[in-house]
Formats: structure tokens, C-alpha cells, sequence
């Protein structure tokens, strides 16, 4: 019976850090709706508001950190496929907690042109229901926003996969668009 307790405990343990995982905190602007807007500072040092990019297409996407695999391989994946958002009239946006300049590091390292935005308080993060823990240990959520040119959430995804991530919102941008966009 105690072995029976301790297993249950385990179990309870690791589903409470499971769903702590995967569910994050705050509601997920859904498709359809007006993207929340935003000013943050980005790994060049600017500011960056994103209703400043209306008429153009913008992938908002969150990742937990700054040098850490999964995240790279997101990262180099967007960078790979740059000329395919410039050809679709988009801007790539990545956001998490790290600050500009660890985000300026991280870009000169992987040799990234798209910005990165520190969200350090993860206050953006939140209002994107993409925030995870609470306090200093809030991270940034893998989900990622298309975001129309109207400023309108086009499509969501959460809980991505880094290695197909930009693969999927290449394919949301190029389904939303009209015929001959």
C-alpha cells in the first residue's frame, strides 16, 4: 500500500508538471480577433509597436529562451525561410522574457535579420495567453500568431513544434491571402 502511495504521488507530481507545462496562463486571442497591441524593445536597442505594422503581414512568435535548442531551431528555421516571408510581404517577430541584449547576442550568433523583443516582465506574453510560471520564472509559451494586415489574429498555433513551425505559418499566410496577393 505505501509503494502504491508513493507511485500516486509521482504520478500526481508529474501530471501537475505536465499540465503546468502545456496550459498556459491567460486566454489565446483567438482567429478573427484584433491582435492586442504592443511596444516593445527589440535586440537593436528600437522600439517596436506592433500596430506600426499594419499593411503587411506579421508572424508573432513566442518561445521560452534565448540559446536553448528547441528555440534555435525555431529561430534558424524562420531565418531559413526568410526570402519566403519577404515574397509574402511578412515580418517575423520573436518574443520572450530575455532581455535585448541577450536577444542582440542570440542574433549575432545564429546570424538571425528578423527582431527579436524583449518581453522581461511578460506582461505581452500574457496578454497573448503565451505566458508560463509566475513571477521571475515566467517563461514565454511556444505559440506562435499570424496576424493580418488589417491587425487581425489570421491564425494560431500553440504548443508548436520548432522543426515545423515555420513551415505551418507559411502555409496559414499563403491559405488567408486572397487569390493574386
Amino acid at each position: 500500500m505505501k509503494r502504491f502511495k508513493v507511485i500516486l504521488a509521482v504520478v500526481c507530481a508529474l501530471t501537475a508538471g505536465i499540465a503546468w507545462a502545456v496550459v498556459p496562463n491567460g486566454d489565446i486571442p483567438k482567429v478573427g480577433e484584433p491582435a492586442p497591441d504592443f511596444t516593445l524593445v527589440s535586440n537593436e536597442g528600437t522600439e517596436v509597436t506592433l500596430s506600426d505594422l499594419r499593411g503587411q503581414w506579421v508572424v508573432l512568435y513566442f518561445y521560452p529562451k534565448d540559446f536553448t535548442s528547441g528555440c534555435t531551431i525555431q529561430a534558424r528555421r524562420f531565418q531559413e525561410d526568410m526570402p519566403k516571408y519577404d515574397e509574402l510581404g511578412a515580418t517575423i517577430l520573436g518574443v520572450s522574457v530575455d532581455d535585448a541584449e541577450t536577444h542582440a547576442e542570440f542574433c549575432e550568433k545564429e546570424g538571425l535579420r528578423f527582431k527579436l523583443l524583449a518581453d522581461i516582465g511578460g506582461d505581452v506574453s500574457e496578454e497573448y495567453g503565451s505566458a508560463r510560471g509566475a513571477g521571475p520564472a515566467k517563461i514565454s509559451a511556444r505559440n506562435t500568431f499570424v496576424i493580418d494586415p488589417e491587425g487581425t489574429v489570421a491564425a494560431v498555433f500553440v504548443g508548436v513544434n520548432p522543426n515545423k513551425n515555420s513551415e505551418e505559418v507559411l502555409a496559414a499566410i499563403r491559405a488567408a491571402q486572397p487569390a493574386g496577393e
